[in-house]
């Protein structure tokens, strides 16, 4: 759909399940040169598995294991993505973890860890793919995963809204600092998705119904539609776009509440 993205080189950060795979599988079928990020051992398989589907899909790819909260890491796995394919051209942002918690006993360690991987995280690939865009005065591309949370109140996710409404801010300052150097930086707030994060709590019918009675549109996203949404913002289509929020969400952020006249 996107000719302009064949060839070129992207990574993913935690790229082994659900919406980092589905950007994987999006991009391998532009044709994209895919760099795959994962962080625990136990995923290799996975990763294995997604490379052979890009590969099914004429794409190339790797995997690179690595923590996104650690510097050394991700400076690794940019220089891994320059040795294989020869350069960077978009860096894609999707590490993330949640968990519940009632915020008066939220520990230290949870909120360290939640705030360690999603915004903390995300600012070291911001940095990382910066730092060789501009040595090699490369046009690039960076995406962010945030979530409908950077806008709605989460409770009992106070960590998770806090790191999201980070990652808003963050993308548009660096926005506005790089659209000099026609670097762009975006980030994508899905909604609720039907992701392994969220298998869980959509196998319980109550509680699917609960989501989607949240969603004016009816019916909890794919892993594919936040992947096209990623696709679009790094193509050629998207070139005047820079420190936007893409909200893929069915209408979430919408106050639902107030459908059909109520209120």
């Amino acid at each position: 759909m996107y000719k302009d993205l064949q060839g070129k080189t992207v990574i993913i950060t935690g790229a082994a399940t659900g919406l980092g795979k589905a950007c994987a599988l999006r991009f391998a079928s532009e044709k994209a040169n895919i760099v795959i990020n994962y962080y625990e051992e136990k995923q290799e398989k996975d990763v294995h598995d997604i490379i052979d589907e890009i590969k099914d899909l004429g794409a190339e790819a790797i995997g690179v294991r690595g923590d996104v909260t650690q510097e050394e890491d991700i400076r690794a796995l940019v220089e891994e993505a320059v040795s294989t394919f020869g350069k960077l051209d978009v860096m894609i942002n999707n590490a993330g973890i949640e968990n519940e918690v009632p915020s008066h006993e939220l520990s230290m360690e949870d909120w360290n860890k939640v705030i360690s991987t999603n915004l903390t995280g995300q600012f070291i690939g911001c940095r990382e793919a910066l730092a060789y865009f501009v040595k090699n005065q490369i046009q690039g591309c960076i995406i962010n995963m945030s979530s409908v949370h950077e806008i709605i109140p989460w409770p009992h996710f106070v960590h998770y809204a806090a790191s999201k409404g980070g990652i808003k801010l963050m993308t548009q300052t660096l926005a506005l600092e790089y659209a000099p150097k026609r670097i762009r930086i975006n980030s994508i707030a899905p909604g609720a998705i039907n992701t392994p994060i969220n298998e869980e709590k959509f196998k319980d019918p109550k509680k699917k119904k609960g989501v989607i009675d949240l969603i004016p549109m009816g019916y909890i996203g794919k892993p594919e539609e936040i992947a096209a949404a990623a696709a679009w913002l790094a193509s050629s289509e998207a070139s005047y776009v820079t420190g936007l929020t893409l909200i893929a969400d069915g209408g979430m952020t919408l106050y639902p509440g107030f459908q059909a006249g109520k209120g």
